[in-house]
């Protein structure tokens, strides 16, 4: 059982990418429970102030059923690379960890500066927590599950380049709608740049997919066809012996026994 103060401590380190193989090895269930918490404290203060957003993003579950649907695209993308100490838990409890970043959602600051600046200040918002959980996530792609750099960039890109997609249908807000029909009746929101963002990431992501899922695909191939056989080969090699070499006439493989024997 481990005490609140290591859990927010192993968080900490987490979020400053101080964490060792053996600190995420030590995630435990007390770990999981610590990220859910935070991610739904996360949640509910992201749309705490929006008037347009549903009941689940105002009661911070949509934000928790989305980590779990994350955790698995995750788990699965990775796991054909034969990564190591791999599971669903763990990846699951890495997401929630990383879920603290997006307090800065939470700051009504359309509320004190201007419309236009607040459309500035989410979009920096955005692009901050953004940034700094996709490098955590690569750091953990390297530090956890060991894989090699090229791996690392392969799956990592690979599940964000659909994620961003799937974000930007699933939080839809109603000034989205307006921005794409050019409705502008109730006025700009402090979100539309955000919106604006995930809609270039959007388009960004779908001219990525194709060349990742096919070099995601070689790299299945390798890890599951090509690496064996040439482990095997080499295997083969180190256990059987030299044919050339015939162990039952000493003499021709030692020519000094013939002379010692006489």
């Amino acid at each position: 059982m481990n005490d609140l103060k290591s859990l927010f401590s192993s968080n900490l380190k987490l979020l400053f990418f101080k964490t060792s193989k053996r600190d995420f090895d030590a995630f435990s269930l007390d770990h999981l429970k610590l990220g859910l918490f935070l991610t739904w404290i996360v949640g509910m203060g992201r749309w705490w102030d929006d008037p347009n957003a549903n009941i689940l993003q105002h009661l911070g579950m949509g934000s928790v059923i989305y980590i779990f649907v994350l955790a698995g695209i995750i788990w699965s993308v990775v796991w054909p690379l034969k990564p190591r100490n791999w599971s669903y838990r763990h990846v699951l409890t890495f997401v929630s960890l990383t879920s603290l970043p997006a307090l800065l959602y939470a700051i009504p600051v359309e509320r004190f500066v201007p419309i236009s600046t607040a459309i500035s200040l989410n979009i920096g918002f955005l692009a901050v927590v953004a940034a700094w959980r996709v490098a955590l996530f690569f750091f953990y792609l390297s530090r956890h599950a060991d894989l090699h750099w090229f791996k690392t960039m392969v799956v990592g890109l690979l599940p964000l380049s659909a994620i961003v997609s799937s974000l930007f249908f699933l939080n839809l807000h109603n000034v989205v709608f307006d921005i794409m029909g050019g409705l502008r009746d109730e006025g700009p929101s402090p979100h539309e740049g955000e919106y604006s963002v995930l809609m270039l990431l959007t388009m960004l992501s779908v001219m990525l997919i194709i060349p990742l899922l096919l070099t995601y695909a070689g790299l299945i191939y390798h890890e599951h066809k090509v690496k064996p056989n040439r482990t095997n080969a080499l295997s083969r090699e180190q256990v059987e012996p030299d044919a050339s070499l015939d162990l039952d006439t000493p003499n021709e493989v030692f020519p000094n026994h013939r002379e010692k024997a006489s």
